[in-house]
This record gives structure tokens, C-alpha cells and sequence, in this order.
């Protein structure tokens, strides 16, 4: 019996699942809260819970989804390509505040760490922090780091970006949907261009392109900061 539902079926099954069922939930509800993710991620871990099934076995088991989170992220793209009228004329003003937001982004981490003093290991898990999961995990492995810790970094960053981020730019009065976007995107990734697609069009397409550009410059920044602070 238990090797029906630890089977790659049921894994999937589960994760799809929980997703769906949050979904109903956040449209009934409406309120940022009760975010998909959040309800799905909640639902998972209970009835792995229930069950008593370890994390790598879960893992395997959903491994496909995995393996769908670098397409996902290349399929914005498509996304990008209608709305790229609407980048005309930005361009220099997009990738500086991607440049900008990589620096802080890591220096923070890197101060942070420093004054609280953690252990270098730690920092370097906490590094790639605003990148999507699969570049995250590259370069916190590169720089010796813990790829576990940093998924779940990720991922919280994730989750509160989507969750707070449209209400944090509404209080400070950030209307324009190409800087909406880019803040979602390069903050929070993935889930923030989820959440970003649900304001508009515009704001997702420069959310998913944030999604790549921080990529690239916290891949450079981090080897460059490592290379200066020795």
C-alpha cells in the first residue's frame, strides 16, 4: 500500500493537487494571504505529514515538476515578445535597476551576515536569494554554500514578495507597470511574476525578462564580491 502513494503518480498527484484546490481557495477568498502557493505548500507538508513520508522520497516522486521550472521560465519569453513595444525606450533605465538591485541584493546579504555574524557557509547560501531556484542552487554550490538552505531561502523570498509586493508598491505609490514588474520579478522570481501576471500584462512580460537579468548580474556579482572581499 505504501508504494501507491509514495509513487511518482501520487507525488504528482498531491503537488497538482494542492495547487488547485489553493487555487479555488485564493479566488473565493481573494486576499494575498491565501496565496496558491501558500495553501498548496501548507497541504503538502500535511499529508506528508500524515503519511510519514520523508522529504526525498517526496522529491523524487515530483521530480518532473522540477525539471519544468527552467522551461516555465523560458516560456516568458513569449510573454515578453507581445509587450515588447512597451519596453522601447527603457531599456537602459531596466537593466541599470537590475544592476542596482543584484548589487544590493547580495551586499545586503553579505553586511547582514557579517554583522550578525554568521558563518561564511550560511552567507553564501543566503547570496542568490532574489534568483529563481535553479540558478539559486548553481551558484550556492559554486560558492560552497548549502542548496538546500538556499531553496527554502528562495522560496520564502518568493512567497512574501508575491504576497506583500503588490501592497508594498501600492503604499508607495509605484504605478507604473514596467517598474511594477521589475521589482516583482527581480524580488521574487518566479512567484512574483505569477503574481505580477495577475495585475497585467505589461507587469508580468518585465517581470519574467527581471526573472533572467538578475540572474545574469547576481551570477557576475557574486564571484566578483567573493573575488574582492579575500
Amino acid at each position: 500500500m505504501r508504494e501507491i502513494y509514495t509513487s511518482t503518480p501520487a507525488m504528482l498527484l498531491l503537488v497538482i493537487g494542492s495547487y488547485f484546490i489553493g487555487t479555488l481557495i485564493y479566488r473565493r477568498v481573494k486576499s494575498s494571504l491565501f496565496h496558491p502557493v501558500v495553501i498548496g505548500l501548507v497541504l503538502v507538508i500535511a499529508v506528508l505529514m500524515l503519511l510519514h513520508i520523508d522529504y526525498e522520497t517526496f522529491h523524487r516522486g515530483s521530480a518532473f515538476i522540477d525539471f519544468l521550472l527552467g522551461p516555465s521560465v523560458v516560456a516568458l519569453g513569449y510573454l515578453l515578445y507581445e509587450q515588447m513595444e512597451h519596453l522601447r525606450g527603457h531599456e537602459t533605465a531596466v537593466f541599470l535597476a537590475t544592476l542596482i538591485g543584484g548589487c544590493i541584493g547580495v551586499t545586503s546579504v553579505i553586511l547582514l551576515g557579517w554583522w550578525f555574524g554568521m558563518d561564511e557557509q550560511i552567507i553564501s547560501s543566503l547570496q542568490p536569494k532574489s534568483v529563481t531556484i535553479p540558478i539559486a542552487i548553481s551558484l550556492s554550490k559554486n560558492s560552497g554554500g548549502i542548496p538546500a538552505l538556499t531553496t527554502v531561502v528562495v522560496f520564502f523570498c518568493g512567497v512574501l514578495g508575491s504576497i506583500i509586493g503588490p501592497w508594498l508598491l501600492n503604499k508607495c505609490r509605484v504605478n507604473n507597470p514596467i517598474a511594477r514588474g521589475l521589482a516583482l520579478g527581480s524580488a521574487s522570481h518566479g512567484l512574483g511574476t505569477a503574481r505580477a501576471i495577475e495585475l497585467g500584462a505589461i507587469e508580468g512580460a518585465i517581470s519574467g525578462l527581471a526573472i533572467g537579468l538578475t540572474g545574469i548580474a547576481t551570477s557576475l556579482l557574486i564571484p566578483f564580491f567573493e573575488w574582492l572581499l579575500r
